[in-house]
């Protein structure tokens, strides 16, 4: 039996000395939970996750199918994606199709918030506002952070070997004020011994009092505010309207009203329509990625108020040519992250199945949520299961599972794992699941994201009950083989 640990740092390290046991373990124990040969590598306990694309579905494939050979202007169909949103949004509404949704926050930062670069005079320095939340390094990546001390905040992702990392993407004369939320934790765990944002108690009205602060003292270089669009408690938005629209939003949206600057909104594991509702939150703009949970091919998108998406569609060559066509499709400063026919296709077939039975695809998702509750009950026996905090969302077509609460004072919880753990692959829950032959979810700040979709929908939406069941099987064995190896499993039992 692993020794209990008298630290943190002495359970992660005995975690980090056991992974090759902790793999072996979960190996053993994929018979156990029913996955079979032919499921191996076949089923995963995600939609989509980067460098794993969702699969699409029927009416999405016949879509690009058909497309491949068929004369199609993309003008035309930018027009029949603008129709789409607008729709779906109303008139005063705008979109623009980009090739990923890291596309879309670049386009969004350098054409809203960055200063002009041309004109005569030395060039003025902007800053824009994102509180410390999870993944800041899409959201809060574009400018250069300020305070100084969390410039090198996400540490392997901006030296990753073949990439310039966070460096590569910072804006001319930008940079990015990262402000603490209140109610949040930012303790270090890991393996990769780093900084955690544990978000479940967020409080947005005093949150609030901490950004507008923020606010006016960089008031004469602010440019705009950016931050998350999610919608449950383990990203920070637990706090909800009546209609169950975020509290955290709308009070950034108010303030970006009161500087009359833009509130951009990173939903990239989100869908438009049944998800977070930017004209509810106040958003001004808000991106997309397509191929995560709204079912389409790999792509991005941007759907935004009108006045701001005048100037981000003429960067991206698709707004007014010079004759003063109403469409255009040409070249511009960011034509490189033009998505393709093809792509463009398979968003307005994905958005088009949405809007028109949005019950079909949360099905899915009522579904998914009765089994994993009954799935992560079994953690209760052993103690583990106190304190999780399971919720749907519609938005990110997901159910997630917090386990901040787990950590008591005094006693250590299921072990946490850091971004930086999940892209350097020593995050142990996610080896686990993977060494059971089941594609591993995102899975780190106390956080686990599980979603149909690999080998767990047909090609109608519907979802593969017995497939599913196997997938989150596998995520809470992983759970407890990680959590025995840590030494933890005794001590939270008492």
């Amino acid at each position: 039996m692993t020794p209990r640990p008298k630290s943190k740092f002495q359970m992660y390290s005995q975690i980090y000395q056991n992974i090759p046991q902790i793999n072996q373990a979960a190996k053993k124990a994929a018979d156990e939970i029913g996955v079979t040969p032919e499921l191996r590598g076949k089923i995963g306990a995600t939609g989509a996750v980067s460098g794993f694309p969702g699969l699409l579905s029927a009416d999405v494939s016949k879509a690009m199918q058909e497309a491949y050979r068929t004369p199609l202007p993309l003008s035309r169909l930018a027009n029949d994606l603008r129709d789409l949103i607008k729709d779906i949004y109303g008139d005063e509404y705008d979109a623009a199709p980009v090739s990923t949704c890291e596309a879309a926050l670049w386009t969004c930062f350098d054409v809203l918030a960055t200063p002009p670069s041309t004109g005569r005079g030395e060039p003025y320095r902007t800053r824009y506002i994102a509180p410390y939340e999870r993944h800041t390094h899409h959201q809060a990546g574009y400018g250069r952070p300020f305070p100084p001390k969390y410039k090198a905040f996400i540490a392997s992702r901006g030296v990753t070997s073949g990439e310039l990392g966070m460096e590569g993407k910072r804006q001319f004369n930008l940079d990015a004020v990262i402000v603490k939320l209140a109610g949040a934790r930012y303790d270090v765990h890991g393996i990769k011994y780093h900084v955690t944002p544990l978000l479940a108690e967020v409080d947005a009205r005093r949150s609030e009092e901490i950004l507008a602060a923020a606010a006016e003292r960089h008031g004469s270089m602010l440019s705009a505010f950016a931050s998350l669009g999610y919608d449950t408690a383990g990203y920070g938005y637990g706090q909800k309207d009546p209609e169950g629209t975020p509290e955290l939003q709308k009070k950034i949206a108010k303030l970006a009203r009161e500087y009359d600057v833009p509130y951009v909104t990173d939903n990239a594991w989100g869908v438009p329509y049944v998800g977070t509702d930017l004209r509810k939150t106040g958003a001004d703009v808000m991106t997309f990625s397509m191929d995560k949970a709204a079912g389409a091919p790999t792509s991005g998108l941007i759907v935004g108020k009108e006045e701001v998406m005048v100037p981000i569609r003429s960067a991206l060559g698709i707004h007014s040519e010079r004759s003063g066509n109403v469409t255009a499709y040409g070249k511009a400063e960011l034509v490189t992250f033009d998505p393709g026919k093809e792509n463009i296709v398979g968003q307005i077939a994905a958005l088009r199945s949405i809007k028109e039975n949005p019950g079909a695809f949360k099905k899915p998702i009522d579904d998914l949520y009765k089994l994993v509750t009954e799935e992560f009950s079994s953690l209760t026996s052993n103690g583990l299961g106190h304190g999780l905090v399971i919720s749907k969302s519609y938005n990110s077509g997901a159910v997630e599972v917090n386990y901040q609460k787990t950590w008591k004072e005094g006693v250590f919880g299921i072990p946490i794992f850091s971004i930086e753990d999940f892209y350097a692959g020593t995050e142990a829950i996610m080896g686990a699941i993977r060494s059971m032959g089941i594609i591993p979810t995102i899975s780190y700040d106390a956080n686990i994201l599980i979603s149909p979709g690999l080998g767990t929908l047909d090609e109608n939406g519907n979802l593969i009950t017995e497939n599913m069941r196997v997938a989150v099987k596998g995520v809470v064995k992983a759970v407890e083989i990680v959590s025995q190896y840590a030494g933890i499993l005794e001590v939270v039992s008492r």
